[in-house]
């Protein structure tokens, strides 16, 4: 007979201690294989976790009764016997928000349960000329705008989480240091739920790179690659490494800070204070005081900015060349260092990195393949998103998704539907 606890024990997870944790743990059991195996019927989901058919007989019943999931139709498994009804992921009235603070530009990314997009913008902002107070009113506006959003598409958001481009300390959401925002020792996390008025729910803060890589292995370009780093296109450049399927946190959870490598010790001083870092020759403020160095660009939309460095270079504009394939050549180095020590199948590249890919990566890989050290055992490649300038707020809203997938009782309920008349 099939131990209910089977599925626990087998990926190394302690077993709860009391029937509402059990019930609750395997709740989340059905709902993470529903969302990984879209519509499968009770007995796949029972052969496929482990659990005894009954239990997940039951375990749907109330899952349906939530509206977390819900039945797409009747599938028969052969000429006789019992149809079965698919059971799909479902939680439309559940929402997740995720939202990005960058030097540039706030964006937001709302889903409900399923995935379904709710809401998706992006607003420029200039995060240094007000410091950190002008910055929360905004990040709160931006929020309470988005939630009004998502509950006119029919979901009440139950958790936001925030990206920014520094070091966070992600048990307590502060942010450590993010220099190119000018923020030390800020507790984000705390400041935001306050700034959030009456809507009450968990605030989490993470690295934005970290979140834009966990997008990408869920629903990128790479989605699936169980080895891949991630690496922000902006005017600060970070990183997200995934080892075997999982994010490399680091002991303090500050790992993934690339653009900080030292590449050049005579280099141009970085945001960081110290002179030569990566960031320094690939960043979109490095590329542009390359291609026009007499010229004092106004704050703009990075995605803007790529674009229209995308038409001069399609308009033949030379020192533009020149300098992009300056930065390719200085991403494929940083790139050789990562695959040396991480061994990823892909190094991702987002930001303004993808916009100009097609400039960029043929230099980069270039460079790659000449400093990597196992040349003819590696076959890491450059890729660029498709996610655009909106990773890391999907990859926030995933993780928001993610917890309560893994709490499914702490979820609310939905709206009673009225019964017919």
């Amino acid at each position: 007979m099939t131990h209910p606890h089977r599925s626990a024990r087998a990926a190394g997870t302690a077993l709860p201690s009391s029937a509402p944790m059990l019930r609750q743990t395997n709740l989340s059991l059905v709902l993470r294989h529903l969302r990984d195996h879209p519509a499968q019927s009770r007995a796949d989901i029972a052969e496929a976790t482990g659990l005894h058919r009954a239990t997940v007989s039951n375990l749907v019943a109330e899952l349906l009764d939530r509206r977390l999931v819900r039945e797409t139709g009747t599938e028969h498994a052969g000429a006789i016997g019992r149809p079965r009804r698919p059971v799909t992921l479902h939680g439309a009235h559940v929402g997740a928000l995720g939202l990005e603070i960058n030097v540039d530009y706030i964006s937001a990314h709302g889903s409900d349960l399923s995935g379904r997009v709710l809401v998706e913008r992006r607003i420029a902002f200039d995060a240094m000329a007000g410091g950190p107070d002008l910055s929360l009113r905004q990040l709160g506006r931006v929020a309470l705008e988005a939630v009004e959003a998502m509950k006119t598409a029919g979901a009440t958001p139950a958790g936001l989480s925030v990206a920014v481009p520094g070091l966070v300390d992600v048990a307590n959401g502060v942010v450590t240091l993010a220099p190119n925002l000018g923020w030390h020792d800020l507790p984000l996390a705390a400041r935001l739920s306050a700034a959030l008025g009456p809507w009450r729910v968990p605030v989490t803060v993470d690295n934005d790179a970290n979140l834009a890589a966990l997008a990408e292995h869920t629903s990128g370009v790479a989605a699936g690659t169980s080895h891949l780093v991630y690496l922000t296109g902006e005017v600060g450049v970070g990183g997200g490494i995934v080892l075997d399927g999982k994010l490399l946190r680091g002991a303090d959870g500050f790992s993934g800070e690339i653009g900080h490598l030292p590449v050049d010790p005579g280099g141009p001083r970085c945001g960081c204070g110290r002179h030569g870092c990566l960031e320094t020759k690939v960043g979109l403020a490095a590329l542009m005081k390359a291609a026009h160095p007499e010229t004092s660009l106004p704050a703009s939309d990075p995605e803007e900015r790529a674009i229209e460095i995308a038409r001069g270079l399609t308009a033949g504009d030379s020192r533009m060349a020149e300098a992009v394939a300056q930065v390719g050549k200085w991403l494929g180095l940083g790139g050789s260092i990562l695959a040396n020590l991480f061994n990823p199948r892909v190094i991702v590249v987002g930001g303004y990195f993808a916009t100009l890919a097609e400039w960029l990566l043929p230099p980069a890989q270039t460079e790659l393949e000449r400093l990597v050290v196992a040349r003819s055992a590696s076959q890491c490649r450059f890729v660029a998103s498709d996610l655009g300038f909106g990773a890391a707020a999907r990859g926030a809203a995933s993780v928001v998704v993610n917890r309560l997938i893994d709490h499914p009782t702490m979820i609310p309920d939905p709206i009673p539907r009225l019964a017919p008349h």
